[in-house]
């Protein structure tokens, strides 16, 4: 009986001790301020973190959406890395692109902004790959100069 009244008031105490009188609390508006002691070379770190993360997204590559053309649906794959080849030889500027959709490899061509640049491009192509050639809707890579110079021509 004794160990129970003796475990009983240690959590009646504790129960009590738990209670806040808001009453006696003060409550100050004006101490709202918060005052931060750091190094100073976190402001180094962070001005030149910035400086790389901008240089980072200025070079990287933007997605868009634009048009390819499609030099190639076949499930041979040789015969599709020959066109690639060919395509890397004739047009070194031109980036192509290597899809495979099961059954079939796909080899699509060029970032094209509109139809109307994909079809100038198809007619320099249709004396490599007489046909098969068809303009594909798709995302396209574009390069942030690229969209500064469109920016610019616009206006």
């Amino acid at each position: 009986m004794y160990k129970i009244l003796i475990i009983l008031s240690l959590f009646l105490s504790t129960r009590a001790l738990a209670q806040i009188d808001t009453g006696s609390l003060a409550i100050h508006k004006d101490t709202g301020a918060i005052v931060v002691h750091k190094d100073p070379r976190v402001d180094l770190l962070i001005r030149k973190q910035m400086e790389i993360n901008e240089e980072t997204t200025r070079d990287s590559r933007r997605s868009m959406p634009g048009f390819r053309i499609q030099v190639m649906n076949s499930p041979d794959r040789n015969k599709v890395f020959a066109a690639k080849t060919k395509i890397y030889q004739q047009f070194p500027d031109v980036k192509p692109y290597l899809l495979y959709q099961p059954p079939n490899y796909k080899l699509r061509i060029g970032n094209f902004r509109t139809q109307e640049e994909a079809e100038e491009f198809i007619k320099q192509l249709s004396s490599l790959f007489p046909s098969g050639l068809y303009i594909i809707r798709d995302t396209i890579e574009v390069t942030p100069d690229r969209l500064k110079e469109e920016g610019n021509n616009e206006r």
